[in-house]
């Protein structure tokens, strides 16, 4: 993150510092007191500053380059819960959401997490619950790896996307929507302290997006894989000045991306 780009709140200047603020303090993870948001690693200011400006004007947002256009109207969403069907524990928070009249998109932002080590997820029992309907089996079935140890992501967060596909499911099922998971994933070459983050890691991140898209292709809950380089390349070619502004904003403030 750079800081002349930036606000002391942690946003660009032209967008809505309070409204978002008010939106972090409301979903879990403690992104604000605890000063993570202000990391300048923090994959939730990044995911927030470029979505939160499309909060207040949701129909100017452009979509995801390769993905269908949107049908309108549209509405943003940031840190947004999607419910399991089921009241207790736990339910998902994506980074943002996208909702039209027919489609559901869940956006799980990613930004050095992939190049850092971490611990081996962990799903519960309540997640082999049979209420995810017939056409899951992809998700389903990488559930089942991860929890018997059978099938091990090293760089993707393949448990949190199994998650938050089986929460745009239980929603997209109560709206009749499709529903679509998009993980947006920054590839940036240096640690902000200006460690360089080996083309191995890289390449061992893309395969695993890779080998995971593969094993959930078909199911009713489409994944997408997007990088931030192509979306706000997507943004630059807009016609809408505004947008243009906007992408060349964050891409500032945020490199490398």
């Amino acid at each position: 993150m750079t800081a002349s780009h930036l606000e002391l709140s942690g946003f660009l200047p032209h967008l809505d510092a309070a409204s978002l603020l008010a939106r972090l303090k409301a979903a879990p993870g403690n992104e604000i007191d605890s000063g993570k948001f202000a990391s300048p690693e923090s994959s939730a200011a990044l995911a927030v500053n470029f979505f939160g400006w499309f909060c207040l004007r949701g129909d100017t947002f452009p979509g995801f380059p390769g993905l269908p256009a949107l049908d309108r109207p549209v509405r943003v969403d940031v840190e947004r819960c999607l419910r399991f069907p089921w009241s207790g524990g736990r339910h998902p928070w994506l980074d943002a959401v996208i909702e039209t009249p027919k489609l559901l998109i869940g956006v799980e932002s990613k930004r050095y997490e992939p190049f850092r080590t971490k611990a081996v997820p962990t799903l519960s029992e309540a997640y082999r619950r049979r209420v995810w309907g017939d056409r899951m089996a992809g998700f389903e079935a990488v559930r089942d790896g991860l929890m018997d140890g059978s099938m091990r992501f090293d760089r993707l967060d393949a448990a949190q996307l199994v998650k938050h596909a089986l929460g745009l499911r239980t929603q997209a099922a109560k709206s009749g929507k499709l529903p679509t998971l998009v993980y947006l994933h920054a590839e940036p070459t240096h640690w902000p302290d200006g460690r360089a983050i080996s083309s191995e890691l890289h390449a061992a991140h893309r395969n695993e997006i890779a080998d995971f898209a593969q094993r959930v292709d078909g199911d009713e809950v489409s994944f997408v894989s997007v990088s931030y380089a192509s979306l706000l390349a997507y943004l630059a070619a807009s016609p809408d000045e505004d947008l243009r502004r906007h992408g060349a904003a964050v891409g500032e403030a945020f490199a490398p991306l």
